[in-house]
């Protein structure tokens, strides 16, 4: 009899683990791989949400770098008026009382590039900003309300690199693999979402082993201006 016990307890024990191991695993799957977005993050993600990315700092017009409106006329045809990647991460950071190197310590042509060197300088470290080690890292601290960039640094100093804010995301490890974190950004194309991967993906190469990640921590959400 206990042996009769013992064989239902461990055909019943194998049963289960066939039915909802499965369950167990899927619900897994779903989890985000970076932590779930905080109240700071919440705030963070409204922030950038009311930035305007999609109808200001667009791409083939001059724009004021803080404002993103254009400052000339449609049809000027002189330097400053391809993309403004780094003009908006730059304008963004300003908002919240975070400095990174911006007009008028570096003009707004190949600026993208000298940021992507800054961050990492002596001056970069004293100004607050802290280099990560990966993607899952600037996506949970993104998610915990950090203010956190993308960066490329073109290898040829005559074409231009790319720079994209971090946004809060929750994703599960699989989308962050395949994608990479969440960005809001202006470029090319002016996003208020999209992810890593198909924000750089202009840049040969950059996607995923040469974009580097920094943050500065974030106290406050001011107004946008």
């Amino acid at each position: 009899m206990h042996n009769y016990f013992n064989k239902n307890f461990i055909l019943t024990l194998i049963l289960s683990m066939i039915f909802f191991l499965p369950e167990l695993f899927a619900e897994e799957k779903k989890t985000s791989c970076c932590g779930v977005i905080s109240p700071a993050g919440n705030s963070l993600l409204k922030f950038l949400d009311e930035s305007g990315v999609e109808h200001l700092w667009l791409a083939h017009l001059h724009v004021n770098w803080e404002t993103g409106k254009p400052d000339k006329k449609a049809d000027y045809k002189g330097p400053g008026k391809s993309t403004h990647c780094s003009a908006f991460a730059a304008a963004m950071a300003k908002r919240l009382n975070i400095y990174m190197l911006r007009p008028p310590e570096h003009g707004q042509i190949l600026l993208a590039n000298a940021q992507a060197r800054w961050f990492g300088t002596h001056e970069g470290i004293q100004n607050g900003w802290k280099s990560l080690t990966n993607m899952q890292e600037a996506q949970k601290l993104a998610n915990e309300g950090n203010f956190v960039v993308a960066t490329f640094q073109s290898p040829n100093p005559k074409k231009p690199g790319h720079i994209a804010i971090i946004r809060p995301a929750e994703k599960t490890l699989e989308q962050l693999l395949l994608q990479g974190p969440d960005i809001i950004q202006a470029g090319s194309q002016n996003k208020l979402s999209w992810n890593v991967k198909a924000g750089f993906e202009h840049h040969k190469d950059a996607w995923p082993n040469n974009i580097k990640y920094f943050y500065h921590s974030l106290t406050k959400i001011s107004e946008p201006r």
